[in-house]
Formats: structure tokens, sequence, C-alpha cells
């Protein structure tokens, strides 16, 4: 059965006036050399500091480890450590040639423990060298938008080109906040996993303190090398809103991020995203001859802006065939930001049922000729409109 679709752009504009509470932008500073805050999922950024400066970015770089371990090897598939895949200095979770380990229990070291061994073995998993590891590194990050990143290690390990920016780093965390597996591990404060030959349970504890303090913290990973000073990756969610602080080469982070993610959570409101008119479609082989059209959920948006600008495109059938009925799929609706990115789509749904058309004795012949007058003269319509 054929069902035909349109769609319809719709500009909106909601302005609304608040004051954010008494966490003045002056009080969002912070003592790194490079910082952001944003907004996950927009990214929108509500504070920064030379959020485009190229700096080391230390073990925060096994953020971009992970991403293309879980989105390219199977998590549970086994693993058999060799010589050759542990030979890296710094932080190491003790891996031996001759191990049997887990990708998942892999992905574990590397963001609690940050062991650079655990990094270069995936490394290996996914790539079968580090060299051909760090090319998909940089090609993930130019797909997902970190123009000013270069990556030369799968750990974090000091290299003339290897860096990155607060602002690119925020956005590919945005990015890995998509990823359930990933959330799950770099919340976890506390773990205990089992590898070595033969495995035995060990206990690994996350690095990131804030776990234990910060309400609504999710993680995501720390950092550090003498060059790179100390850096931070974090994130945190609460009512709905997620925010990614990044501080690089900062001695005080701990209390910085405390500090941004308090100011980011005074500054961000939520707007509903709405249909401002009543939309309804057309029903063939009913007495009803159109059904009422209604958004299933409603959206929201988080921003720090005064004024809140979006645009909508409809996307909904010509027409639908009777019987229908009430919560029947008749389309979507997509909303976009002001920089023509897509906020969501939201399905749209039948807000009426209409039954089936049924000929009796009774019925007039007229009425009986209308379903099929309407038909002729839909059809007609459309013949008309391609001339």
């Amino acid at each position: 059965m054929c069902k035909k679709a349109i769609s319809v752009f719709v500009a909106a504009v909601l302005i609304f006036s608040f004051s954010v509470n008494s966490n003045s932008a002056s009080a969002a500073s912070d003592s790194a050399k490079a910082s952001v805050l944003i907004i996950g999922g927009s990214n929108e950024i509500i504070y920064s500091k030379n959020p485009d400066k190229k700096l080391s970015m230390a073990s925060t770089t096994k953020i971009m480890t992970a991403v293309l371990v879980i989105e390219n090897c199977d998590i549970d598939r086994k693993i058999t450590v060799t010589d050759e895949m542990v030979r890296v200095e710094g932080t190491s979770s003790g891996l031996l040639a001759g191990d049997k380990i887990d990708v998942k229990t892999l992905l574990y070291c590397m963001m609690l423990q940050s062991g650079n061994d655990a990094a270069n073995v995936a490394a290996y998993a996914v790539s079968g060298s580090v060299e051909k590891f760090v090319e998909l590194m940089n090609k993930k990050a130019r797909e997902i938008g970190m123009k000013n990143t270069s990556f030369a290690t799968p750990s974090g390990l000091d290299d003339e080109n290897h860096y990155s920016t607060a602002y690119d780093m925020a956005i590919l965390t945005s990015y890995a906040l998509n990823l359930p597996v990933f959330v799950e591990i770099c919340s976890t404060y506390k773990k205990t996993v089992s590898y070595g030959n033969p495995k035995y349970n060990r206990t690994i504890t996350n690095h990131n303190k804030l776990l234990q303090s910060y309400e609504g913290i999710i993680g995501v990973k720390t950092g550090f090398t003498k060059k790179s000073g100390r850096c931070l990756v974090t994130a945190a969610k609460r009512n709905g809103v997620t925010l990614i602080c990044v501080t690089l080469d900062d001695w005080n982070d701990w209390d910085d991020h405390t500090k941004l993610l308090d100011y980011g959570f005074g500054a961000v409101k939520k707007f509903p995203l709405k249909l401002d008119f009543n939309l309804k479609i057309d029903v063939v082989g009913s007495k009803k001859h159109s059904v009422n059209i209604k958004m299933k959920y409603t959206p929201y948006f988080f921003t720090s802006e005064s004024k809140l600008k979006y645009d909508s495109r409809i996307e909904l059938q010509h027409f639908l065939y009777a019987p229908v009925k009430k919560g029947e799929n008749a389309g979507r609706v997509v909303f976009y930001g002001k920089n023509g990115c897509e906020i969501c789509s939201v399905p749209l749904l039948c807000d009426d049922s209409a039954d089936f058309f049924v000929k009796t004795d009774n019925t007039n012949k007229n009425e009986s000729k209308s379903v099929f007058k309407r038909i002729s003269e839909f059809f007609k319509g459309e013949r008309d409109a391609g001339q």
C-alpha cells in the first residue's frame, strides 16, 4: 500500500528572559593553560579559556583509544599478550607476555588504572600494530570534527606529533558518551578484574577522585606527564543535562572542575521544543475526513543562551487509509539548532482513530460516492501539481 510523504520546513524563534543565578561568569575561572566547558550533545561552549591552544593531553588520549576499541572489537574477545604488545613505558597494569585477557578488561585497565600496556595491547587487538592504530585514531578525529588534534600514541606518552586542544577533547568526549559501554566503564570507581597466566583476580581503582565526591559525575579520564602537566576530562549529568569539562596543564584541576561544573549547572536552562500549530492528516476510506497529529513526546533543549532559536521540518504522509488507530505512526518532526545541526527527531502519531467506511442498506448513495470523489479529487490534485 503506497503512502506518500511530504516535508514542511518551519522556522521557530522562542525568546526567553532569565537571570543566571549567583554563579556569575566571573566565578567561572581556572588555573589551566587551556580549558573548556560544553553542553554534551549540542557541544555549546558555556565557558572557555584558550580552547583551541594545542597542548599535550597525556592519558586523556585513552578516551579515543577506548572509543575505537568499543567500535571495532567484540568486548568479550580473548587476547593473548605478546612481548611486542607490552613494550611501552609509563603507567602499567602489569600485563606480561602470555597473559590471557578479554577486551573489556583491557578497557577497565586503560580507563581506571590508565595502563599504557593495556592501551598498547588494545591497539594491537584492533589494528595489528600501534602504527596502524594511530592512523585509525587520526582518521576518527577528522570524522568527528577534531580539527586541531594529532595522535601519535594510543596511550598518551609525549611525542612532538601528539597534541590536542581543550575543545577537541571535549567534542571527543561528547561523542564517546553515546557509547553505553564507555559510560559504564569510565563511571566505575572500583572494579575486580581477572587476567594473567593463569588468571587471578585483582581490584583496580579509578584515578578520578571526583567519582567519590561530585553529584552526577560520569567520569571521564585523568592524565599526567612532565610535559603535559595535569590533564583532566570530566562529565556530569543532572536533571537531563550533561556537561563536559576539560582542563589541560592544570595544577588545581579537582577544584577547578568542581567550580566549573557548578557554574555550568547554574547557567544552563531547559527549554521545550514545540510545534506552535495544529497538524492534521487526511484519511481515505472513512467518514472521518482527517485525524489530528501530535508529537510522541516533548523534547527538550539545554542552552545557556537567553534566546533559543530553532527550526523544524515536518515529514508527514500525504494521507492514511482507514482504518486508522490512535497512536499510529504518521511521520516525524526534525528539530535543528541555529548552526543547522540536528537536535533530535520525534515521531508524529495519530491522536484520533478513524474507522473504515462500511456501506449499509440505509447508506445514502451520495454519501457513499463522496468517499470515492475525495480519492479522485486527491489524485487529480496530485496530477495538477506535477504539471
